[in-house]
């Protein structure tokens, strides 16, 4: 039987459009709105930011409303509508005076300036299927809200102190005993764009630390996965991992001496502590750090950047979380997912030949067995 080709065209093209919209809302809830979304599926909303490479909650809440729900494909909507925006300003670097924590833990140590703050997480709660959810009403839903912040009705602002001096860097403590290893400034400059620069290898860090905070989450996970699992040398420990809010700040348009506040952006941020090693130009042992950092509430992929990081940074490629390229060509959820699903469009004249190729393999083995 021969290799028949889909029929249909445009006609059909438009059809699978229009059944894909109807499935899209049919059914007996109510419309789910954008505003529902961003108030309610905020750890989503922060993973598509961080991956579509545009802070915008209301964006990415639209995106996700979109692709139903899918973060890769909804990612790939935002990436494609922030290539349309203008770029009117490059932010200057914040302060640590100016964040304000939302979280601050270790494990490196117990007890660190300024206290461990756990904030809002879901570490310590059961993995156990809550069916309390399904009934769940909007009173319920706002008298919870109320009693909670009644509870905290009596701690004064000035009761949370937000400075450096209160919460300094972790790693700064080891760094003042020579526990850490100091890397040479080739490492981060030059800084480059990689949404406006092609990228070549090596890369330098800036290039590396862009490309993972835009990295899809699953993908970067693996590859540090692979790494802690002992197919690498980094089992790291967290020196500490950060989610704050912290000021956006830009030069002035025409008074290029005064910058403009616009704003607050969330992020989450970690360092990691590798085991020590005695190769570096002290020749001395040192503990060396990774660093990640990515939009919104987003901890398990900081984590894996920043153990990516530190993996980048090995003399010899051992494993292939070590290999930068290998890395970097793999950790984009909107490439890969593209290049996936290009295989569903048609492939009619190569698989003919490929076709026509085996066919006659077959023959002329069949010859030379007779």
């Amino acid at each position: 039987m021969g290799y028949v080709a889909v029929q249909g065209g445009e006609t059909a093209i438009r059809n699978a459009d229009a059944l894909a919209a109807y499935l899209r809302v049919n059914g007996t809830s109510q419309v789910l709105t954008r505003q529902q979304i961003e108030d309610q599926l905020k750890l989503l909303v922060d993973r598509v930011m961080g991956e579509g490479s545009l802070y915008s909650t209301y964006h990415a809440a639209l995106a996700i409303k979109q692709a139903e729900g899918d973060p890769v494909e909804a990612g790939f909507i935002i990436r494609a509508y922030r290539s349309t925006l203008p770029r009117i300003a490059v932010s200057e670097y914040w302060h640590r005076e100016d964040e304000q924590i939302l979280r601050r833990i270790s494990s490196a140590f117990k007890d660190i300036p300024g206290g461990q703050i756990l904030g809002s997480t879901n570490d310590y709660r059961q993995r156990i299927l809550d069916f309390g959810l399904d009934a769940e009403t909007e009173d319920a839903v706002r008298r919870s809200a109320e009693s909670y912040l009644q509870s905290f009705a009596s701690v004064q602002k000035n009761d949370v102190p937000q400075s450096e001096s209160v919460y300094p860097k972790v790693v700064e403590l080891l760094q003042k005993e020579g526990l850490i290893r100091q890397y040479a400034a080739v490492e981060i400059d030059p800084a480059i764009d990689v949404t406006r620069e092609s990228v070549s290898f090596p890369l330098h860090r800036s290039g590396r630390l862009q490309l993972m905070a835009r990295s899809e989450t699953g993908s970067i996970l693996a590859l540090a996965y692979s790494s802690m699992r002992g197919y690498g040398s980094i089992h790291p420990t967290i020196a500490e991992l950060r989610v704050a809010s912290v000021p956006l700040v830009i030069s002035h348009p025409y008074r290029r001496e005064e910058t403009v506040y616009c704003g607050t952006v969330t992020i989450t941020e970690t360092e990691v502590l590798a085991k020590f090693d005695n190769d570096n130009e002290e020749g001395r042992a040192s503990f060396t750090l990774g660093y990640g950092c990515c939009f919104g509430v987003n901890e398990v992929k900081a984590i894996s950047m920043a153990v990516l990081d530190r993996c980048m940074k090995s003399k010899e490629k051992h494993a292939p979380a070590e290999d930068q390229e290998f890395v970097l060509s793999h950790i984009d959820g909107i490439e890969s997912s593209g290049f996936c699903a290009h295989f569903k469009l048609p492939h009619y004249i190569t698989f003919q030949a490929e076709l026509d190729r085996v066919r006659e393999a077959i023959k002329e083995e069949s010859h030379v067995n007779a």
